[in-house]
């Protein structure tokens, strides 16, 4: 199994309607792509939170290749509708894992 993760760090003056809509919008996009079979998404703690919290949120796909066919074929536009809809309000990094 692999996990796609992206942990990202968003202002608080965008952090409760940013949150709705990765929830309600951003999250049902990817995984309609048919790429991952589920997800979940978690608040780190215990992290500096002066510019606003942190969140990760984990992609579960079942092979590489369906990962890599998100990241060829879904990626660019959905991250695109994030960069229009939030700007420079957010910090993102992605990282690729496997289940062991």
């Amino acid at each position: 199994m692999i996990i796609y993760n992206v942990t990202m760090k968003v202002t608080w003056p965008i952090h409760e309607q940013w949150l709705a809509w990765y929830k309600e919008e951003h999250i049902p996009d990817v995984m309609q792509t048919g790429c991952f079979t589920k997800y979940q998404m978690v608040q780190l703690l215990e992290t500096d939170e002066m510019d606003g919290p942190t969140y990760a949120i984990q992609y579960y796909a079942d092979t590489k290749e369906d990962y890599e066919k998100y990241i060829s074929e879904f990626a660019p536009a959905i991250r695109q509708q994030l960069v229009d809809k939030w700007g420079d309000q957010f910090i993102a990094f992605r990282t690729l894992m496997r289940l062991v």
